[in-house]
């Protein structure tokens, strides 16, 4: 009778991974556009999965909607990004109001530092370091294996060609940036989401990655902070800075131009691009990036 107890009280208060029925595809729920499509790369068509955030939204300041509490309140597992990426821990409030388990993709990455006002956090934009996105791949195998040992080899195969697909992303990138000399290396964007691709790449990191245009995270750039940044442009001999897909572009334009610099495109950042467009996957928009920062750079 005891142990009938105990077991109906854990499950009330533990987070539930439903299993489908016979015939029937778990589903899967994921918060933002990269993490949706690390998940899809492993599962293939054995699960059904749904990313809550559309491309182009921004993952600091969503507000979720009814529906999204519904959707999650249908999934066999939930997946995030983590490091408070998703604004207020949104995707984990979901899960845990709808008692579901929820995967954290950036669980085992070394997590870079931001200046967030008078804050340090965590850098939450790990998936810029190619090295963090097979993480974030083998974190999405381990899950499923545990929830469906039956698709073991399934997800496997799928894991193993994708980490094999990102390593070659890697080499790819590196050999392209190779052309650029360091002095050219600066990355001048919107908001600091490049920090991991600055490190692993060697750009400099410094001028001025680490300010934010407003909401995302920090203080924003006061006008203090303005000057600091068009004299740090100056200064560095910067020749393209560049707009992000994710953030409204208004001011980055009005940075360069102040400064005297081009607006040398736009980067796909916290979120992929739109179906049918060169950046709708991970390793489109890695590669739509690097072809835009290399062109604009070596100029």
């Amino acid at each position: 009778m005891r142990y009938a107890l105990l077991a109906g009280i854990l499950a009330v208060l533990l987070p539930t991974v439903a299993k489908a029925e016979d015939g029937e595809k778990l589903r899967l729920v994921c918060s933002t556009t990269q993490v949706t499509d690390f998940v899809r790369q492993v599962v293939g068509d054995r699960c059904h999965v749904d990313g809550i955030l559309s491309p182009g939204a921004d993952p600091h300041l969503y507000e979720t909607k009814p529906g999204d509490a519904q959707l999650v309140g249908k999934a066999d597992l939930c997946f995030d990004n983590g490091l408070h990426l998703e604004g207020k821990d949104w995707m984990r409030v979901l899960a845990e109001t709808a008692n579901k388990r929820v995967i954290t993709c950036t669980e085992g990455v070394e997590p870079l530092q931001l200046h967030a006002g008078d804050e340090v956090v965590h850098d939450p934009h790990a998936w810029f370091s190619v090295t963090n996105a097979a993480v974030y791949v083998n974190n999405v195998l381990r899950a499923m294996i545990e929830i469906d040992p039956e698709g073991k080899d399934e997800y496997t195969a799928r894991a193993r060609l994708y980490l094999d697909q990102l390593r070659a992303l890697h080499l790819w990138t590196q050999r392209e940036v190779s052309v650029l000399p360091p002095s050219k290396r600066i990355l001048v964007t919107s908001h600091d989401a490049f920090q991991y691709f600055c490190a692993e790449h060697g750009f400099k990191s410094a001028a001025p990655v680490g300010w934010s245009t407003g909401d995302e995270i920090g203080a924003g750039l006061t006008p203090a902070k303005r000057k600091a940044t068009v004299d740090s442009i100056r200064g560095f001999g910067v020749k393209a800075i560049f707009v992000e897909t994710s953030v409204n572009p208004k001011l980055i334009r009005e940075i360069a131009s102040e400064a005297g610099v081009s607006v040398g495109g736009e980067l796909y950042s916290d979120s992929m691009g739109p179906p049918g467009s060169a950046g709708e996957t991970y390793i489109g928009m890695m590669r739509e990036n690097v072809v835009t920062i290399v062109r604009a750079l070596k100029e």
